[in-house]
């Protein structure tokens, strides 16, 4: 009976244990069926969505910013390659890392100047912490990556010696000559200059890639997985030559220095075309210390003085009321007009036409302007709307500023302001402005926009050609514009720009004196200047040379301050061999004239083998380079000092050029 209660205590207890076991595996087996009603009423994509948002991410691949040229080829902007050095300790093993430390330590030591030890605490520190992303250097060139890449370890690569490379691209001007004042930027929140102006065609397309999360704080890229490929942006080749920017550049320093000027700039466009070929803009920073910094040529607007003298008189020579038999009694250079006493600086008596420009008499162009247009002034003033001067400027830089001229609607005008008008007062213009008047004349009497791009190209293949755009197509008669050359020429010749005259280069233009700020008290403030063409009777380039608050104790007239740059951007542009250029425009020899007449080298790429191009000029090699179909990265002006292949290395079509230039 005892073994039987024994028995029946062990299979009730059994049974216990059975029914609850059971029971869990009910009950488990319900959470089970519940979790998978509720996984296919979830959103998988969700799921796999959360698990990738903590684990990876979508990172920018940023695209390599186009190149912005002279219109010679020469770079005026680049964008180069930097490289960020990471190291995963995790891939490299204990045995690798043992043998190698120490020689690895001894190159980092020899190519970055700092102790071994001082690389060694730190890649131990880091090497027991295991990290996966630890930035070791950043901002390498190609040339300093192509050595570390070689190191002990690195040259393992990234599974087996845990070496990451991260590539970035940084903007970089190749040129001193012009600086952020007329190349400018663009870093997305501001746009200035070339840079951007063209910003839509260098601007490339990003792509992306994934990054896999290290720790809290650090993700790495996943190189093998990207997930959209950047297209680079467009190569923009502007219309700036850089053999007159350079002349340019040269002459309107030295004057700035000479006269202890604020500032100053040149404007150089070519006359079939509207070209902008030199745009230069100095401002001072210390005592005989000027750069690039800001655009006067097109931000700022200034009363132009004298140099408007060509616009107010043109518009009388086309109405016809005044031609070579035209004069004017200035009297003894003093005249007062509507309660304004207007003045010229020299002589009296009677002038021909011709003389009121040469000479620059203030006098003479208000008597005429007011004697043909007071009872009017709206006739005159419809000369200068058909100029298009009262218009802002449609062109791609941005900032430039709109003129500004006093009319009968303005509470500002009065019986002088028409008078102000004809010589340069009572109005404010930016220099491309007055430019564009000047080379108009130059053309004939054809207006054309000025254009500061040439071309576009991508990977060799030319996207778009600039074309002359014209915004006059007959600005005056043939007679006006006839007359307005020949009085121009005599202003060279015999008149207040005659100290520029040379035998050797015909030259038309107009000075310029314009004070300002006159209503406050203090020393004068001037504002020289000088417009023109040459040469005068086949005009090709027109030039404004600007030259504010000189050392009015050195001088201040256009005629001594501004003329001089005038006539050396003329003779040095023009007259391309020494031996036709004066010896007194040959003193700076900050341009080397022989470079003018240097042959262009042809180079050939036989059997896909990389030529021997060390010595060259970059300049005449890149083009042939990149119109080959082969991708160029390079540093410097100048001649070549160094490539990357070597000569007689094969190279395929995809294979980058790495060139260092040198003056």
């Amino acid at each position: 009976m005892a073994v039987q209660n024994e028995f029946e205590n062990k299979r009730s207890k059994t049974l216990r244990w059975g029914y609850l076991f059971a029971g869990s595996a009910f009950v488990l087996f319900l959470v089970f069926l519940g979790r998978i009603l509720v996984l296919q009423n979830t959103n998988v994509q969700e799921i796999k969505d959360d698990y990738i948002s903590k684990n990876y991410r979508e990172a920018t691949l940023k695209a390599a910013r186009g190149n912005l040229y002279a219109s010679d080829g020469s770079i005026l902007a680049t964008t180069v390659m930097r490289y960020d050095v990471y190291i995963d300790f995790k891939t490299i093993k204990d045995t690798v890392y043992t043998n190698n430390i120490g020689v690895l330590t001894d190159s980092l030591s020899a190519m970055f100047g700092k102790p071994r030890s001082y690389f060694r605490d730190r890649l131990d520190q880091q090497r027991k912490a295991q990290n996966q992303y630890y930035s070791l250097v950043k901002g390498l060139d190609f040339d300093e990556y192509d050595r570390i890449r070689k190191f002990p370890i690195f040259k393992k690569g990234k599974n087996k010696g845990g070496f990451i490379v991260d590539r970035n691209f940084k903007r970089e001007l190749a040129t001193t000559q012009i600086g952020s004042g007329t190349i400018g930027m663009d870093n997305g929140a501001t746009k200035s200059g070339l840079e951007g102006a063209f910003s839509e065609y260098l601007t490339g397309t990003d792509g992306t890639r994934l990054e896999q999360r290290v720790n809290s704080s650090q993700w790495k890229p996943i190189d093998y997985w990207k997930v959209k490929e950047p297209v680079d942006g467009q190569d923009v080749y502007t219309t700036i030559d850089l053999r007159i920017q350079d002349i340019a550049h040269s002459a309107l320093e030295k004057q700035l220095i000479n006269f202890d000027a604020d500032h100053g700039c040149v404007l150089v466009m070519e006359v079939a075309t509207g070209k902008v070929k030199a745009m230069v803009n100095l401002r001072r920073t210390e005592p005989g210390m000027y750069v690039d910094s800001y655009n006067y040529a097109l931000k700022d607007a200034t009363e132009p003085g004298s140099t408007f003298k060509t616009v107010s008189l043109l518009a009388a020579m086309d109405d016809g009321f005044i031609d070579e038999n035209t004069t004017v009694n200035v009297g003894n250079g003093v005249w007062t007009y509507a309660k304004q006493r207007i003045s010229d600086g020299h002589g009296g008596g009677t002038y021909e036409i011709a003389d009121v420009l040469a000479k620059s008499s203030n006098v003479g162009s208000a008597k005429l302007i007011t004697k043909f247009y007071a009872d009017k002034p709206q006739v005159f003033l419809d000369h200068l709307k058909r100029w298009k001067m009262f218009e802002k400027m449609d062109i791609e830089l941005p900032g430039i500023t709109k003129p500004y001229i006093v009319t009968p609607e303005n509470k500002r005008w009065n019986a002088a302001t028409l008078a102000s008008l004809a010589y340069g007062y009572s109005s404010r213009f930016n220099l491309l402005q007055l430019t564009t008047f000047y080379n108009g004349l130059a053309n004939g009497g054809k207006m054309l926009k000025p254009l500061f791009i040439d071309k576009i190209m991508k990977d060799g293949q030319v996207l778009y050609n600039a074309k002359p755009e014209v915004m006059v197509n007959k600005m005056a008669s043939t007679k006006a514009i006839t007359m307005m050359t020949n009085a121009l020429t005599k202003a060279v010749e015999k008149g207040t720009a005659k100290s520029i005259f040379t035998p050797n280069l015909k030259m038309a233009g107009k000075t310029g004196t314009a004070r300002f700020e006159y209503w406050k008290p203090g020393p004068s403030k001037y504002q020289a200047s000088f417009a023109g063409f040459y040469p005068a009777d086949n005009p090709k380039y027109t030039c404004i040379v600007m030259i504010n608050q000189p050392d009015n104790s050195k001088g201040f007239y256009g005629s001594t301050v501004s003329a001089p740059v005038f006539k050396e951007i003329a003779g040095k542009t023009f007259l391309k061999t020494p031996q036709n250029v004066e010896k007194e425009m040959l003193v700076d020899r900050k341009v080397d004239l022989s470079k003018m007449v240097e042959k262009n080298v042809k180079i050939a790429i036989n059997d896909g083998q990389m030529p021997n191009v060390v010595g060259l000029i970059g300049k005449n090699i890149i083009p042939q380079l990149e119109n080959s179909g082969y991708r160029v990265a390079f540093k410097g002006v100048g001649r070549i000092k160094e490539q990357f292949p070597l000569e007689g290395t094969r190279i395929g079509k995809n294979q980058k050029i790495y060139l260092s230039l040198q003056n």
